[in-house]
């Protein structure tokens, strides 16, 4: 926007002073999000601002968010895809926003497909089993099956050493 302004006498200065500081704080601002990337199943850390009163994360199958002691907050890749995520004052006024970015593994993982059904594998150094989204529902419920046995198995052995 170029103003123009003639100098015709203290009072069209003044008018020429306002329009100018009426168009600043009216034009838009050029407010883009910085982005966060994520990997899918890993957890980055982001520092919190001061005055913090609510957060929200756009979809929560994408990424999900735990607020830890000292400002800190944890967020940790749920899904492919993005979201945002919006950190509120008390007032209701912009703190923080964040477009959040999840994405596939980029380690040592290998993908076999059979026909349409596919099947995922850690190979770091060995391959071995790895529940990924998209993995064919087969596979992926045999998989979690198996963790959750042991899982369960560990919590129960646990328990036992307490006693």
């Amino acid at each position: 926007m170029t103003l123009r302004m003639v100098r015709r006498g203290k009072s069209a200065s003044a008018i020429g002073l306002a329009l100018l500081a009426a168009a600043t704080l009216s034009a838009p601002r050029a407010h883009a999000a910085e982005t966060l990337t994520v990997t899918l199943d890993q957890a980055t850390l982001l520092k919190l601002p001061e005055k913090v009163s609510t957060i929200v994360v756009g979809n929560p199958l994408i990424a999900d968010i735990a607020v830890q002691s000292g400002g800190l907050m944890v967020v940790t890749g749920k899904g492919y895809g993005s979201t945002n995520l919006i950190v509120l004052d008390r007032t209701g006024g912009v703190l923080m926003e964040r477009s959040i970015v999840v994405r596939g593994p980029n380690g040592q993982t290998v993908s076999v497909y059979r026909g349409a059904e596919r099947e995922t594998y850690s190979c770091t150094p060995d391959c071995e089993r790895r529940i990924t989204l998209g993995d064919s529902p087969a596979y992926f419920g045999q998989t979690m099956g198996q963790s959750e046995a042991r899982s369960g198995s560990a919590a129960a052995s646990g328990s036992r050493a307490t006693r």
